[in-house]
């Protein structure tokens, strides 16, 4: 049950963004940059939607892990698989590159402390092809998703159960991005 009063047919973030529009605008548009368009990172949508589920997963944050897990999966050509190894926190073993092996490792360290953050994950990043663009993005996604996921969790907003449900969640934001009319679904009684 939500901490405070929130519309009912929009989960998670959504809802918040639906109870306060006048936030939700800035919000929107920071993670549609981050995220969504393709030329503000050398990083694909599909790998930033990764670190922003790794961020989520690691924070327990169930609706952005799951939400972000499921764009990251459409972004991917329904690669499933990369996604349930970020999430089940198994980096080492996920079919993707050393690159991104090495930014998610950074990532880990920022939903720490910023702080966590060393030279050693900075150099290990950059010898695997990393540029100082990528160590940003990373760091400022990582960063956003601890906010988002506290803010998401700490008004105790309602996070579905059907896997269905982020599928459908995930394909609307690959395709359309951060900026259109949000997705509903009946809250369960």
């Amino acid at each position: 049950m939500p901490h405070i009063n929130l519309p009912e047919d929009y989960p998670g973030v959504r809802s918040l963004f639906m109870y306060s529009p006048a936030t939700a605008a800035p919000l929107n548009n920071l993670v549609q940059v981050l995220l969504h368009d393709k030329h503000t990172s050398t990083l694909t949508p599909g790998e930033r939607e990764l670190i922003a589920a790794y961020t989520s997963g690691l924070n327990e944050c169930k609706y952005c892990a799951n939400t972000h897990g499921a764009i990251a999966k459409h972004h991917l050509g329904g690669n499933e698989n990369v996604v349930k190894d970020i999430l089940a926190k198994n980096v080492d073993v996920a079919d993707v590159s050393d690159k991104m092996k090495a930014l998610l490792r950074i990532a880990a360290k920022v939903q720490q402390s910023g702080k966590a953050v060393s030279e050693t994950e900075i150099e290990n990043a950059k010898n695997a092809g990393a540029t100082d663009k990528e160590i940003h993005d990373t760091v400022l996604i990582a960063a956003v998703f601890c906010m988002f996921n506290r803010y998401v969790d700490g008004l105790a907003t309602w996070a579905p159960n059907d896997a269905a449900v982020y599928d459908a969640i995930g394909k609307q934001r690959a395709t359309e991005g951060y900026l259109t009319k949000p997705f509903t679904v009946k809250q369960p009684a």
